[in-house]
């Protein structure tokens, strides 16, 4: 059993879809309105179906006050890391500190490379995405004298201008499933974030949460570092499913991928206080 000591987080994932954009939002000021914590959208710039994700969260962040909100997952190959850290910052000040960056390496390749994206070999992109995160936080990084410089293969920055300063230590989720990615989750990252669809059975948690947690160590980073979040389709979402990935596998954050507002209704009422009283009774004992 594993307890990484985290409070438990509730959000939801919701489809932003470009044919029913006024839903979109209305579900993501309802997700406020219920008591999640986090709001969150996929982002894939190739995909007409699907509104931008970040001028989504943007506008979102416009009509909320207290929820937190993110990309799940930022699509890297096509923006550049120099552009996510300012934009994150951005985003950050405005929302009074509500912006948290989920990034992945990029999976899509031929649509990726459809719309002028380079096609990374899944080595490359784990680099990629390695370099991309050390710009990231150079650029965050405002009070840190000279200007910020990382040379690498994919990413670079020679003496760029650092800042803005956010408005709150904004963390970095990375959508992981391979050992390299997971390993580099546990180097570098604030949490991790995989859907339960691409798992092998909730079982599968227990060997990846280990390859987040070698990588952490190599590091000198503790475990406990990394949050470990989870989408999960509401039908899903049983307060049993919910209360075993928490208590056996350390997970603390659910997200909650639906765009039915009377299921996220349901599982607000229901499923998530019965979660939250079974993971604090169990802590108690």
């Amino acid at each position: 059993m594993s307890d990484y000591g985290h409070d438990i987080r509730f959000g939801t994932f919701i489809t932003p879809k470009s044919a029913e954009p006024r839903n979109v939002v209305d579900l993501a000021v309802l997700s406020e309105r219920l008591g999640f914590d986090l709001v969150s959208f996929q982002d894939h710039p190739y995909q007409p179906a699907l509104l931008d994700a970040w001028s989504l969260l943007a506008f979102v962040a416009g009509r909320t006050e207290r929820i937190s909100l993110s990309a799940n997952v930022t699509n890297l190959p096509l923006r550049l890391p120099v552009v996510i850290a300012r934009a994150s910052t951005t985003l950050d000040v405005l929302s009074g500190g509500r912006f948290e960056l989920g990034l992945g390496a990029g999976g899509f390749w031929d649509a990726i490379e459809a719309v002028g994206g380079r096609r990374l070999t899944p080595g490359q992109s784990v680099d990629a995405l390695e370099e991309a995160i050390q710009v990231i936080r150079a650029l965050w990084a405002a009070d840190e004298p000279g200007g910020a410089r990382v040379d690498g293969e994919f990413y670079s920055v020679r003496g760029a201008k650092r800042g803005p300063a956010s408005a709150h230590p904004i963390g970095i989720a990375i959508g992981a499933y391979g050992p390299r990615m997971l390993r580099l989750t546990g180097r570098a990252a604030n949490g991790w974030v995989p859907s339960f669809g691409y798992l092998d059975g909730i079982d599968a948690l227990e060997g990846m949460n280990a390859l987040i947690d070698e990588g952490a160590e190599a590091a000198g980073r503790a475990a406990t570092d990394i949050r470990r979040w989870i989408n999960v389709p509401v039908a899903l979402a049983t307060t049993e499913t919910l209360v075993r990935m928490a208590l056996e596998f350390g997970m603390s954050g659910f997200i909650i991928a639906t765009d039915d507002a009377a299921a996220m209704e349901r599982f607000a009422a229901e499923v998530l206080p019965e979660v939250r009283d079974h993971i604090d009774t169990a802590r108690l004992r």
